[in-house]
């Protein structure tokens, strides 16, 4: 008889997390894209304890606080990090900030990637051992329950224009095509699902 797969539970993350959501972040992210933000004077590794280190504080766009994880028992298997979109300019000063006093990059001008009146998905990825279980929808309508907590009327999220994949698995939860966007000198796509408030 075959065994059981574990249960995997869907929950807030903690600041013990940090580490893992920080990997996760990364992932999401591409090597690409987060070489280009440590550059060659740097390593995939100081990124990622920067990145920790914006994940354990509350005032970032990655902190914990803006997280929902996919857990097997303790081990996190998965990651979604969401903000209200009205306040990316606050949320984001932390990354600014740091990025100029540890790499030396001034990322002041970087495009805007929301507004208000989303929920804003910012980073989503599931451990490769873990994917095909449904986990990533089931984080993507936890965060559509977090929008309607938080009386936000939308979910957004940019997706590459070249992932036609991770298109595929917004629209199946309810994501619908907005219009077309560039962000960090990639074509994307702006995807939002309307959230029923109550």
């Amino acid at each position: 008889m075959e065994k059981d797969k574990p249960i995997i539970q869907i929950r807030d993350a903690k600041p013990e997390d940090a580490e893992a959501i920080a990997s996760f972040i990364m992932n999401a992210m591409s090597e690409e894209c987060c070489a280009f933000f440590y550059g060659q004077d740097h390593t995939a590794e100081e990124f990622h304890r920067f990145m920790t280190s914006l994940v354990k504080v509350e005032n970032s766009q990655y902190s914990y606080r803006n997280t929902i994880v996919a857990a097997d028992k303790e081990k996190v298997v998965g990651a979604l990090v969401s903000y209200d979109g009205a306040r990316l300019h606050q949320l984001r000063t932390a990354f600014i900030d740091g990025m100029k006093s540890v790499f030396g990059k001034d990322f002041s001008q970087i495009d805007d990637e929301t507004a208000a009146g989303e929920l804003y998905l910012d980073s989503l990825a599931v451990n490769p051992d873990y994917r095909k279980r449904g986990i990533a929808s089931r984080l993507l309508l936890a965060s559509a329950e977090k929008a309607r907590r938080l009386g936000i009327p939308r979910v957004g999220l940019l997706v590459d224009q070249s992932n036609p994949s991770a298109e595929h698995l917004y629209r199946s939860v309810g994501f619908h095509y907005v219009e077309d966007a560039v962000w960090g000198g990639h074509k994307m796509r702006h995807l939002q699902k309307e959230v029923v408030l109550s």
